[in-house]
Parts: C-alpha cells; structure tokens; sequence
C-alpha cells in the first residue's frame, strides 16, 4: 500500500513553509529530500510522522505504518546497548533484536550503558530502533549524523534491506547512499510565499 500526500501544506511555528506538496511512495521505494537548511524538510518528516497536523492536505496510508527518526537518538542512559532496544521491541510488540544488533554492529556493546558509548555508538543504536518496530514505513531526518564512513554504509545496508523486503523510506540526507532507484524531491519549489501585505518592510 503506497503512502500518498495531496495538496499538503505544513508550518513551523504557526507559518506555513511548504505548500502544494504532492507525492506518493511505493512499498519497496526510496523518497529522499532536498533542499537548503531551513526550506522545511524536518517540518514536513515531523508531519508525515503525525508529530503535529497539516495546514492542509490529505495523508493517505500512514497509520500505524511509520518508524521516525530525528536528531535525538532517544536512549536511556543508564540501560545498556541491549536493554535499549528490548524495550523498544517491546513498545511496538516484538522481540528480537538479533538482526539490529548485527545490522549495525552493535553485537559486543550490547552490555555496555547507552550513556557511554561515543556519539558514533549512540546513532548506530538509535538507527537499530527502527528495525525493531516493525513498521515498513521509516521516515529520517538526516540519520548519518555523528556516523563516520563505515557506519554510513551499515546504515545505507539497512535501508536496503528494508527496502527489498517490501519496507520504504523517506529521508532528508545531502549523503548519497547509493540507494538505487531512489526518488529525489526538492522541496525549494514548494516554500510558502511570504504574508507580507501590511506588514511595513523595515521588519522584512
């Protein structure tokens, strides 16, 4: 089942940023964003997550679908490596936590406290969350993060897998992942135009 967004426009503060947003993504697809800082690519992921309403617009085939992941990894610091992500597994109905800690390397730190590990450490287990959940729908907000070059490709092989078990992702990266067939969206052409009348241009 696709996730579709028509006619979607989201604010940030209570100001519209982006509008006349359409888009669909497909199970086994890759939607990734772009634009400069601050054109609303976090502001559209928080909303595509359900973290706060649209302006206007419809989302189609999100519910109960989705794993987010922002700029905080979400640990708890004095649990360990493991325990982390039990009790994520356990949030959304799961159990093994195996596979994540494979997938991104996390096998002989599983012992070791959350608030320990280096800022490299702690994204790779935050990332691990999203395969534990379950949901085939990750939305990331710049998830190479604090990664150096061997975790990025940890991750970018987590993506693909999810991707060629029927999952998708939407994300906001400027690093090219090598995921193939990806769709790229440039959000710049969908800023919101300025409210400018009566307002005197000395506070423009």
């Amino acid at each position: 089942m696709d996730l579709s967004v028509t006619d979607l426009a989201v604010a940030r503060g209570g100001l519209p940023v982006l509008e006349g947003l359409s888009f669909a993504v497909a199970p086994g697809q890759a939607l990734v964003l772009r634009g400069p800082n601050g054109s609303g690519k976090t502001t559209l992921l928080r909303t595509l997550a359900g973290l706060q309403p649209p302006l206007a617009g419809r989302i189609e085939g999100a519910d109960d679908r989705i794993a987010y992941a922002a700029h905080a990894d979400g640990l708890k610091a004095m649990q360990t490596v493991s325990e982390n992500l039990t009790f994520w597994a356990r949030v959304f109905g799961t159990s093994d936590i195996g596979a994540a800690l494979e997938a991104f390397d996390l096998t002989g730190l599983t012992d070791r406290l959350a608030g320990t590990l280096s800022a490299g450490q702690k994204r790779r287990l935050g990332l691990a969350r999203l395969m534990v959940t379950g949901r085939d729908i990750w939305v990331l907000d710049e998830p190479t993060v604090s990664l150096d070059a061997a975790s990025v490709a940890l991750f970018a092989d987590a993506v693909r897998r999810h991707l060629g078990q029927g999952g998708a992702a939407i994300l906001a990266t400027h690093i090219d992942l090598g995921l193939r067939d990806a769709e790229v969206l440039d959000v710049t052409p969908y800023r919101a135009k300025p409210e400018t009348a009566g307002i005197d241009e000395a506070f423009l």
